[in-house]
């Protein structure tokens, strides 16, 4: 969950010529809300109630370890979204900072209408439930049929700073 803005090193360059950003400038984990979480461990005492009849010690381990895993569970399946190495990657997916346009930072009802009536149906999409932030990032590569890239973010302002440098980076 944690995010860093740092000053980005450049000393390589890929097979194409281009500069290659060290450091990373962004980084989130879009991890479910805590009530979600906390829904989860619900299941802890409900699996014990099924158990509590072969032993109450046993019934609270089952339940204790359940609940433990599924929360790890739901916190270690969560997409990342970064912005490092002249890429911007959201979940499996990336592409390259230098094919994307200006992106868009949005809050509120702009990016609820993002996520829903307003979203571009030739986009990709990284969209999280409980996450109010978005950020719309145009692809302007005419080779690519993806025209836009829609990524849920509690942090659009950093991330859209971030695919920015990065760019000012590589250029």
């Amino acid at each position: 969950m944690g995010h860093t803005a740092r000053v980005v090193h450049i000393n390589d360059t890929e097979s194409t010529g281009r500069p290659v950003p060290v450091d990373v400038t962004y980084r989130e984990r879009l991890t479910p809300s805590l009530w979600i979480l906390a829904g989860a461990t619900i299941i802890g005492p409900m699996l014990a109630l099924v158990f509590v009849q072969l032993d109450g010690a046993i019934a609270l381990g089952i339940g204790a370890a359940a609940s433990i895993a599924l929360v790890a569970a739901l916190v270690i399946s969560a997409p990342r979204v970064s912005v490092e190495a002249g890429e911007l990657r959201a979940g499996r997916a990336h592409i390259a900072v230098d094919d994307l346009g200006e992106p868009r930072a949005l809050m509120g009802d702009e990016a609820r209408h993002a996520r829903t009536a307003g979203i571009d149906h030739r986009g990709w999409y990284l969209i999280r439930g409980g996450i109010a932030g978005a950020v719309v990032v145009p692809n302007t590569d005419p080779d690519d049929p993806v025209t836009s890239w829609t990524i849920s973010t509690r942090t659009p302002d950093r991330l859209a700073a971030a695919i920015l440098r990065a760019q000012s980076t590589i250029s």
